[in-house]
């Protein structure tokens, strides 16, 4: 295992978000975004079953014998916690581990707007955290948990497959249960977290009709609940939460949604001039527009609400992407790249700004 710790310990040095190991091929780590091959030697099939059989948890072996996969959190003493995914391809082994850093860090340091603390302070109702896969929708989770940690006294109940960032008791009580481990599944922990008498619930992930019916049904009861979903931007959120459920609930449920959805933030990250990654953000508050604008079934009309929701502390991609432009954190090409309409914020780099929300709300 020394050579596992040596492969580990470098990928932290080195600033690498994510390792890569499979049998007869280089090492990789992903250091900005970029895939890096590291010299040293090539993974075996006997050490990679002795390594997966060391860091595998015990109650996942069988899992991993019958799924060929599993999922879980490995912690390294003097090095750090990896979310970890074992797989297999062509019938051998594979490993692909994430770092997941001790501190959470601050809303400053990850670059989010003040208005995502208001939000974080919110009594009850559903937060969403969208976006795609390695976003850091995990990392602003966290950051807005460890924020009602330190600033309120409240009892907070995680849902997680697996833990990835570890809270320590601030001014809130927290518990963090890990899938596998504490709970069966999270159907399973939804189904006994409100006994638990939580003020604050948060879901690793929407996944089906079950987890987002149960947070449905928490907000109802005055619950601040906090998750996760795979969408691109904030407005497809809902059709995606829709989705879930079959097509004689969906007006119940979007009527119920209507009442219980407080914001949903999606992120997407964009290279800084500085040579790191900053996020831009879509932020959807759930407004009496917005609010009205889902309970009549009118979602493609949530794109111009966020667009003219400024005041309330709404923004659009291309907004956001502006004003990081402005403030000289990124380049204008990367900003295009990452726009939902490029060719729209290129006309606001040219000093033309279309608004076309107020005449789409009418």
């Amino acid at each position: 295992m020394e050579t596992f710790r040596s492969i580990l310990s470098a990928a932290v040095q080195g600033s690498a978000s994510d390792i890569h190991l499979k049998i007869g091929t280089p090492i990789i780590f992903r250091i900005n975004r970029k895939l890096v091959v590291v010299d040293g030697p090539l993974p075996t099939e006997e050490w990679m079953n002795k390594v997966m059989d060391v860091i595998v948890p015990r109650h996942l072996k069988q899992n991993l014998q019958v799924e060929h996969e599993c999922d879980f959190s490995y912690f390294m003493p003097e090095v750090g916690r990896f979310r970890t995914n074992c797989f297999y391809q062509r019938g051998q082994p594979c490993l692909a581990m994430r770092f997941v850093k001790t501190l959470v860090p601050s809303f400053e340091e990850l670059g989010l707007l003040p208005v995502l603390k208001q939000i974080a302070e919110s009594p009850r109702g559903i937060l969403l955290l969208a976006g795609s896969t390695g976003c850091g929708k995990s990392t602003t989770l966290a950051a807005m948990i460890e924020h009602i940690n330190a600033n309120s006294r409240k009892h907070i109940i995680t849902l997680e497959d697996p833990i990835e960032y570890v809270f320590e008791d601030n001014q809130s009580v927290i518990e963090q249960r890990e899938i596998g481990l504490d709970t069966p599944s999270f159907s399973d922990g939804l189904r006994y977290v409100l006994r638990q008498d939580p003020d604050v619930i948060m879901i690793g992930e929407m996944r089906d009709a079950v987890s987002f019916f149960a947070a449905m049904s928490a907000a109802d009861t005055g619950h601040l609940v906090l998750s996760t979903l795979h969408t691109t931007n904030a407005s497809q959120s809902v059709g995606r939460i829709l989705d879930f459920f079959k097509p004689e609930e969906r007006e119940q449920i979007r009527r119920q949604l209507a009442a219980t959805l407080q914001a949903v933030v999606c992120q997407r990250m964009v290279p800084t001039i500085a040579g790191g990654m900053t996020p831009a953000l879509e932020i959807m508050i759930n407004s009496g527009t917005v609010r009205k604008l889902i309970e009549d079934n009118r979602l493609e009309k949530l794109p111009a609400a966020i667009e003219t929701g400024g005041e309330e502390g709404m923004l659009n991609f291309n907004q956001s992407l502006f004003q990081l432009v402005k403030d000289g954190k990124v380049s204008q090409k990367d900003a295009l790249a990452k726009a939902t309409n490029a060719q729209a914020l290129e006309m606001n780099f040219q000093g033309i700004f279309l608004t076309e929300g107020k005449r789409i709300l009418g």
